[in-house]
């Protein structure tokens, strides 16, 4: 029996049964013996807890990229200020709008989008008990499963295709609070992927359990996926590099999303003694440069 036809001969019992019609002999036997129907979407009748999560996310073993992971390295190395400055402007939003699902991108590839969201997820997670889940949403060229030194599997792809749940998917290292959702596998379809409902799914799932989830995504003039996300985030960074990204290009990805969820732009790639870093750090004194690696 196909199974259109198991489906039609459920729902012609269901609709029997609900207007008390007799069943023709054998049908009753004929039904019950049909499979479950199969669905690839994970049971969502119990609330997720924190518990929950620590007891079936085991701590996985991380080698972090210690010249992009920031606060790996040193608590007060380069860059690091200006990723607590960054925390703190978010707190501030916070203040004034509801804030917590936080998406990065950039105009192209190679501005550090990658990069931003790493380290931002590591600043925000510096703060006593702050649980932070940091996702790799880029299906299409993933960067931060190396450097938190990491599998990319299963990840998010296995998940927007129904073929994990978000236990399955989800890694803890060896910072504190810290949770990564690595991309996954790569798929010829990411755009269909990002739409199908799923990314929705998993974020309503899992934020409650968290204090911020941080998303990198694709840039967003070559590809369409970073707007797909956005419609599921509370706020958009955009990062744009400094003496490289056209101006032009970057008013065209900032055209990409609503007012209401631009959050701001992190100008990546600063030289330490340019004129832009020296009107806010000159006054401390720090040689040398910070360009921050391109991801």
């Amino acid at each position: 029996m196909s199974r259109i036809h198991e489906a039609l001969k459920r729902a012609e019992l269901d609709r029997a049964l609900a207007q008390g019609v007799p069943l023709e002999s054998g049908q009753t036997a004929e039904v019950s013996a049909m499979p479950p129907a199969i669905s690839a979407v994970p049971s969502l009748s119990r609330q997720l807890t924190y518990e929950t999560l620590l007891s079936r996310c085991a701590p996985s073993n991380w080698s972090p990229d210690l010249q992009t992971m920031l606060f790996y390295n040193s608590e007060q190395g380069p860059g690091t200020e200006e990723f607590r400055t960054l925390r703190s402007r978010l707190y501030q939003m916070r203040e004034k709008q509801p804030l917590k699902k936080v998406l990065v991108t950039s105009s192209l590839p190679k501005e550090g989008k990658s990069f931003v969201a790493a380290n931002l997820a590591q600043a925000l997670v510096r703060q006593h008990g702050r649980r932070v889940l940091l996702i790799d949403g880029d299906l299409r060229a993933a960067r931060l499963h190396l450097a938190l030194g990491t599998s990319a599997t299963p990840g998010l792809s296995e998940y927007l295709l129904g073929e994990a749940d978000e236990f399955g998917i989800m890694q803890r290292g060896a910072m504190e609070n810290l949770f990564f959702i690595p991309a996954g596998r790569s798929t010829s379809n990411p755009a269909e992927l990002v739409a199908n409902g799923r990314l929705k799914l998993l974020l309503g799932r899992v934020e409650s359990l968290f204090d911020w989830v941080v998303i990198d995504s694709p840039p967003a003039v070559p590809v369409s996926d970073a707007g797909l996300m956005a419609n599921h985030c509370d706020g958009v960074l955009m990062v744009v590099r400094s003496s490289a990204t056209p101006s032009d290009v970057a008013r065209k990805a900032r055209a990409e999303f609503d007012d209401k969820l631009l959050l701001g732009v992190v100008l990546n790639g600063i030289k330490r003694g340019s004129s832009e870093y020296s009107r806010y750090y000159g006054a401390y004194g720090r040689p040398g440069e910070n360009p921050g690696p391109p991801r």
